[in-house]
């Protein structure tokens, strides 16, 4: 009888044991899907970015990653409401260069703080700056282009995502070196910024690479430069502002993944390392490469890695912009 007794408890106590197993495996993260929130309109670089790293990702994850175009206010709207979700891990957002740095001097008003509300998780991909302008604008190259906005900077007009986006803050920085101010047209994202290029409607912006060489390999619009030191290779034809005479211009945006403040290290730790074997895919890097993209190497791939960046280029943006504001 005694024996009988033991081998009941020992199964109660086994079964007892199963029973914290169990829920513990399942509730390993991720166990839902996932939402991404992109800040501006889809199409536009930081949309396409996010579709091809996030696509890989809900593979190694095994749950989908849903995006989340949400607009407004130079993408400072959809920022803002990433940082108040839940820090579960289950609401991301792909920031970049405007929403964590450039609006910290654009906004004093900021609902948010990029440093003090976000936890980085990963840079995903550089994007050069290229000087864009419709196709039947009338100068030919830079040196023409410089001398036309600076002879005609009332009449002018330059596109942008909205104030403190990418297209809206690289145009700031050579408004500033040509010390000029053409009227900005804003638009709810690069994409529908774009499609006001291509249609005639505006005359030029400054726009990241991603967005633009489809583009400029149909005809659609003209390149003057690109503000890198060196020539891309997806576009080996468009000089660098150096060769085409304004050295002074140089700019490369970035894109970044993002949780709210307060997401778990392990959470973290799982996000950058799907996002890590995303950016060593074979066909990841191709599609990236093919727009223009520059991939970030192994020691700018880390959270650390990550938070340096978001507060060096907080430090370099801001005597640009305040006198802007």
């Amino acid at each position: 009888m005694t024996s009988i007794r033991a081998i009941a408890a020992g199964a109660a106590v086994l079964a007892s044991l199963c029973s914290f197993v169990a829920p513990a495996k399942a509730q390993t993260y991720p166990t839902r899907g996932i939402t991404m929130i992109v800040p501006f309109a889809a199409g536009g670089p930081t949309d396409v970015i996010s579709r091809i790293v996030t696509s890989h990702m809900a593979q190694t994850l095994g749950q989908s990653i849903v995006i989340e175009n949400v607009v407004g206010a130079g993408g400072t709207t959809a920022t803002a409401r990433a940082a108040r979700a839940a820090n579960d891990g289950y609401t991301l957002i792909t920031g970049h260069m405007g929403t964590h740095a450039a609006s910290v001097p654009l906004y004093p008003k900021l609902a948010y703080h990029p440093e003090k509300d976000f936890e980085p998780i990963a840079l995903l991909a550089g994007t050069p700056i290229l000087i864009l302008a419709r196709k039947d604008f009338p100068p030919k190259d830079l040196e023409e282009f410089v001398a036309y906005v600076k002879a005609n900077a009332e009449k002018v007009n330059a596109a942008h995502a909205g104030i403190g986006s990418v297209s809206h803050v690289s145009c700031e920085l050579l408004h500033a070196i040509l010390d000029v101010k053409p009227v900005g047209v804003p638009f709810n994202g690069t994409g529908p910024a774009m499609n006001a290029l291509v249609a005639g409607q505006v005359d030029y912006m400054c726009d990241q690479i991603v967005n633009a060489v489809p583009q400029i390999n149909a005809g659609t619009i003209k390149a003057y430069a690109i503000a890198t030191a060196e020539r891309n290779p997806s576009l080996p034809n468009v000089p660098t502002t150096a060769e085409a005479g304004l050295p002074a211009f140089q700019a490369q945006a970035w894109n970044a993944m993002f949780a709210p403040k307060g997401t778990s290290p392990a959470i973290i730790a799982s996000l950058n390392a799907a996002a890590l074997k995303a950016l060593d895919d074979e066909t990841v890097k191709k599609r990236l490469l093919e727009l223009g993209s520059v991939i970030p190497g192994p020691a700018e791939r880390t959270p650390e890695a990550l938070a340096t960046l978001v507060k060096n280029e907080i430090a370099k943006w801001s005597p640009v912009l305040k006198p802007a504001t």
